[in-house]
Parts: structure tokens; C-alpha cells; sequence
């Protein structure tokens, strides 16, 4: 047997001896991808939280004498585009936007999915009817083509963006949480707590609720690298973010045309939201995995 198959068993056997959260974190650690996605989450969200104090310049100040400054440009570290504007600070500045506009959808989203989800999974009947044919009815649509109709019918903007995005989303977290709600709704714990008098409510949320926070959280982190993308695609296409507000989908529109010339200024912020993307999607397997306990060998 081999000592990394031996040391495994043995974090198995001492994860055992802790509470659910240290065990939870035991096997997380032992993860390295997952840690290697927390860390890219972690510094995007320190790049976004201290924007004003990391970045370097003005994002918005235009500079025409430094236009197309390539990467190692004195005073402009990744280069400049194609108005003189610094990449590094709109880099910075833009993680700030498309965490904002990510993570306000996902909530949007992961709220009115679960409310949605466990109100059809635990009634179930006409209401459990209605609610899957509205869902069925927004999934027979591609997700990106009803984000851009909704846009088309809300108009351009940050805003109207986060919106579309989330709408998109719902039927993601409804599905889910009704899934996990059919199969909690039955079990001896619930079927007690009706026998003694409990409440919808209170079964609903001490209960049915607890048991699918894991599968939520798990959903989520791995949703916000896809709404990182679908914010990003309106953007590039004109229809989330609007000029000068610095985000990455609005600089990689705007440095497609300069791919010849100054491929840094489209690349760059390609990048930015492959990491980004590739660290929550990281992150998220990490936290399927320790969370649930049938998964650890």
C-alpha cells in the first residue's frame, strides 16, 4: 500500500474525531486544486475589495501619448489600450464589476430558486405542477438567447445585465433543491416532526432547508464561474456594462480589433476571466467533495 493511500486513511480516521465542520475542513485540505481555486478566489475578491488602493492609475484617465503601451511600458505595467487608459487599473477596477454583477445574480438566483425548489418539492400537488411548468417553460429556452431577450426588453446596463443573468439561472437552483426536497420531505426526522405537530414553516426551514444548504453552496460556487462568463459575453457584446465603466467583458470588445497590433489588450483580461473562472470552478468541486462524506475515499 502506498503512503499516500496510507496517509489518506489516517486523515480519515482523524477526521472522524472532529466536529462536522473541522472534518469538513480536513478533507478539504487535502484537496490541493481546491486550495489552488481559493487562493485565485480569494486574491480576486482582495483585487475587487481593494481596488482603490491597488491600482495604480485612474482607470478612466486617457493618456493619447501612450497608446497601445506594450506589457513592461514604464508607468504602465501590462500595457495600456488603445485610448492610453492603464490595463493593470482597469483590470483591478473590472474584477470589482464582474464580482458584483456575478455574485448579485448568483444571490438573486439561489434565493428565489430554493424558495421556488422547496415549495414545489414539499407541497408538491398543483402548486408543485404550476411552479415545473414555469421552470420547464424558461429551460426550453437557451440560457444566453433569454438573457439577450430580456435585455432586449429591459435595455443595457449594469443593472438590467445582473437581472438577465439571474433569471437565467433560477431554473438551475429550483431543480436542484426540488430534488434534494423530494427526498428529505419522506424521511423519519420530517415524518416525526409532522407527527408532534410542527409547522410547514418550521419543517421547512429546520429541516428540509439544513439538509440542502451543502448542495446549495456547492451550486453556487460553481454557478458564479458561469455567470462570470454570461456577464462578461452581454458585456462584450454591448448589452451588460456600458463605457468607461471598467469591466472585463467591455475591454475584451473593445481590444478585439487590436489583436495585431497590441494583442496584450484583449488577452489580459481573457485571462483574468479564465483564472477567475477556473478558481471558482475549482473551489466548488473542492467543497462537493468535503461536504459530502460518501465522496471522501
Amino acid at each position: 500500500m502506498s503512503d499516500a493511500v496510507i496517509q489518506a486513511a489516517k486523515d480519515d480516521a482523524a477526521a472522524d474525531l472532529f466536529t462536522p465542520t473541522q472534518s469538513v475542513a480536513a478533507r478539504f485540505r487535502r484537496n490541493k486544486l481546491s486550495i489552488f481555486g481559493a487562493v485565485i478566489v480569494v486574491m480576486a475578491f482582495a483585487a475587487a475589495l481593494l481596488a482603490p488602493w491597488l491600482s495604480p492609475l485612474n482607470p478612466d484617465a486617457v493618456d493619447a501619448s501612450s497608446r497601445l503601451a506594450p506589457i513592461g511600458t514604464e508607468g504602465h505595467l501590462l500595457g495600456s489600450d488603445e485610448l492610453g487608459r492603464d490595463i493593470l487599473s482597469r483590470l483591478i477596477w473590472g474584477a470589482r464589476v464582474t464580482l458584483l454583477v456575478s455574485l448579485s445574480a448568483t444571490a438573486i438566483a439561489l434565493i428565489v430558486g430554493t424558495f421556488l425548489g422547496l415549495i414545489s418539492g414539499y407541497f408538491l400537488g398543483w402548486l408543485d405542477s404550476v411552479i415545473m411548468r414555469l421552470i420547464d417553460i424558461l429551460m426550453a429556452f437557451p440560457y444566453f438567447l433569454l438573457a439577450l431577450a430580456v435585455i432586449a426588453v429591459l435595455g443595457p446596463g449594469l443593472l438590467n445585465g445582473m437581472i438577465a443573468v439571474a433569471l437565467v439561472n433560477i431554473p438551475f437552483f429550483t431543480r436542484i433543491v426540488r430534488g434534494v426536497t423530494l427526498s428529505v420531505r419522506e424521511s423519519d426526522y420530517v415524518m416525526a416532526a409532522r407527527g408532534i405537530g410542527a409547522s410547514n414553516t418550521r419543517i421547512l426551514v429546520r429541516h428540509v432547508l439544513l439538509n440542502c444548504v451543502s448542495t446549495i453552496i456547492v451550486a453556487g460556487t460553481l454557478n458564479i464561474g458561469w455567470m462570470i462568463t454570461a456577464a462578461a459575453a452581454l458585456s462584450f457584446l454591448g448589452l451588460g456594462v456600458q463605457p468607461p465603466t471598467s469591466d472585463w467583458g467591455t475591454m475584451l470588445s473593445s481590444g478585439r480589433q487590436f489583436l495585431s497590433a497590441a494583442p496584450h489588450v484583449a488577452t489580459l483580461p481573457g485571462l483574468a476571466i479564465f483564472i477567475t473562472v477556473l478558481g471558482f470552478n475549482l473551489l466548488g468541486d473542492g467543497l462537493r467533495d468535503a461536504l459530502d462524506p460518501r465522496l471522501r475515499e
